[in-house]
């Protein structure tokens, strides 16, 4: 396989985060609280998950592996509690610019790590997605921004988590199957969230029916797909061109919003759009076969 079909997985991650958004508005809507659809999420993928690694190649691995495995899953369960708990105080547009800043959070980690240099071209990827990303979240326009700092202060805690969760996908057990790699991530995000919010809604049987096809949808793209993908494609691209291609999860966040939601759409938050697809495809120029030519043909 090569390296932009291990790109295409990473975006493919990205995006199945952007529909949760949708799901999750459909779920309070219906009126489950926060602690039922975030435990219902995990709860189901982690289910799901472990059904996929019963019918998938699988290898016995050590306990010293499952524990690093069950703790690389920490972080991807506090982005989902971090997140819905800035979404308490904080607008939706702004909550999830302050998640995005994953996207220069992660190339930083890559340097100081692996002591990898951005390129200018990855910082100009940067830019053009950041501003991108202001204008999809409909921030510039939208009336009666709330602005608190204990809402600024979970979203910013969801992009690091976050960026941990994409920086040890491709760094924790790069041998083990993805599948198998999968279903313990989502384990470890399980028992954080259930320690976080406690699942009181499995004592009450017509709640737990009620969320349960919430719970499979939020469960199979967010918590079964994205590790599994992550996990195929990250260790092949590493952590900073990783970030960029996990952008595509605003894109589809606003499509589905117009499309599913019904709701509107602004000239500018298409705009935007377009320009975070642009900053993705820059940053993956390293990627084209020409690119490749100049590489192998340089003295």
């Amino acid at each position: 396989m090569k390296t932009w079909h291990y790109a295409c997985i990473v975006f493919l991650g990205g995006c199945c985060y952007g529909l949760l958004s949708t799901f999750v508005k459909l779920a309070y809507s219906a009126g489950f609280s926060v602690s039922a659809v975030s435990g219902g999420q995990y709860l189901f993928g982690a289910l799901l998950s472990w059904l996929l690694v019963v019918v998938t190649k699988k290898r016995k691995l050590s306990f010293k592996r499952i524990c690093q495995l069950l703790l690389s899953g920490i972080p991807f369960g506090l982005t989902g509690v971090f997140y819905y708990q800035s979404l308490q105080s904080l607008n939706a547009s702004l909550a999830i610019i302050f998640l995005f800043q994953f996207v220069w959070i992660g190339t930083l980690l890559e340097w100081i790590v692996y002591k990898k240099k951005p390129t200018a071209g990855k910082m100009i990827s940067i830019a053009v997605l950041l501003i991108g990303s202001v204008l999809a979240a409909n921030v510039v326009s939208a009336g009666g921004i709330v602005l608190s700092w204990s809402g600024m202060a979970w979203a910013l805690l969801s992009a690091l988590t976050f960026t941990a969760f994409i920086f040890l996908s491709g760094s924790v057990g790069k041998d083990t199957p993805p599948a198998q790699k999968s279903a313990l991530l989502s384990t470890g995000g399980l028992i954080v969230v259930f320690v976080l919010l406690p699942p009181t809604f499995l004592l009450d049987m017509s709640v737990l029916a009620g969320v349960a096809p919430y719970g499979l949808l939020l469960g199979f793209f967010g918590v079964v797909l994205p590790p599994l993908l992550f996990s195929i494609g990250m260790p092949r691209i590493g952590p900073g061109l990783g970030t960029i291609l996990t952008a595509s999860e605003l894109p589809v966040a606003v499509s589905m919003s117009a499309l599913v939601l019904a709701e509107h759409v602004s000239l500018m938050q298409w705009i935007g759009v377009v320009l975070i697809l642009g900053g993705i495809a820059a940053g993956n120029v390293s990627l084209t076969p020409k690119a490749s030519i100049r590489k192998s043909s340089a003295p």
